[in-house]
């Protein structure tokens, strides 16, 4: 089960000892600026919500105007603990920014916070397998061609056809992918029920990983090309 997006977790400030939420930067209290310790999420830490389309100009804002706030440099003079606090959220701002501007790194990283991540040693997506033995039957016989001599422009001729139908693919996978991103966020925005949520999840899931094998698929016809 996901957690509910508004949930917010006390922190301890070291500078006045006062609660804070987990996903505010600096003490209500004194001002200080928090310790890093457990955050929340990357959404949270830059105050979007957990989406899949956004502005991400304002993305850019926010980043910047945080940069801002926890340069080092301000910190200057400021006691070890605060120094530190903001090379921490120096750090972990950096890597927010980097994962969420990126429109599949942001998918990636939605499903390990929902609990989806793609498992370590996940099968081939059923849908395709029959392309991927297609495929590999190709490469064999243009690699038998290759070596027995054939020119190159027959050999490459085959390469590039056997290529067409993976990129289309490919391209349909892309709509599909962006079609399953709007559909996840009417759920953020409904408050759709658990079951809606998980079906969006394990179909991006399913879609991320068919995303892996169609690129692999090109890249290795791209290999062949090159020799």
């Amino acid at each position: 089960m996901s957690v509910p997006i508004t949930t917010r977790t006390l922190q301890a400030c070291k500078s006045c000892g006062g609660g804070a939420p987990i996903d505010v930067h600096f003490c209500p209290q004194c001002s200080h600026i928090l310790s890093l310790g457990r955050h929340g999420d990357y959404f949270a830490f830059l105050d979007i919500p957990r989406k899949l389309n956004f502005d991400v100009a304002d993305l850019e804002r926010r980043f910047r105007a945080l940069s801002r706030q926890f340069h080092p440099d301000y910190f200057y003079n400021a006691t070890p603990a605060e120094r530190r606090a903001s090379l921490e959220r120096s750090s972990y701002l950096n890597d927010a920014y980097r994962t969420l501007r990126d429109p599949i790194s942001r998918v990636e990283y939605l499903l390990g916070l929902e609990g989806f991540a793609p498992r370590d040693g996940a099968q081939m997506p059923g849908r395709l397998l029959e392309e991927v033995f297609a495929l590999n039957e190709e490469l064999d016989e243009i690699r038998a061609l290759r070596a027995a001599g054939a020119p190159a422009d027959v050999w490459k001729t085959r390469l590039e056809r056997a290529e067409q139908p993976i990129e289309a693919k490919r391209a349909g996978h892309e709509r599909e992918l962006q079609e399953l991103c709007a559909r996840w966020d009417a759920v953020v925005d409904g408050g759709t029920a658990e079951g809606e949520r998980a079906d969006v999840l394990t179909a991006l899931r399913e879609r991320v990983l068919e995303r892996t094998y169609i690129n692999n698929l090109l890249a290795g016809i791209e290999r062949e090309l090159a020799q």
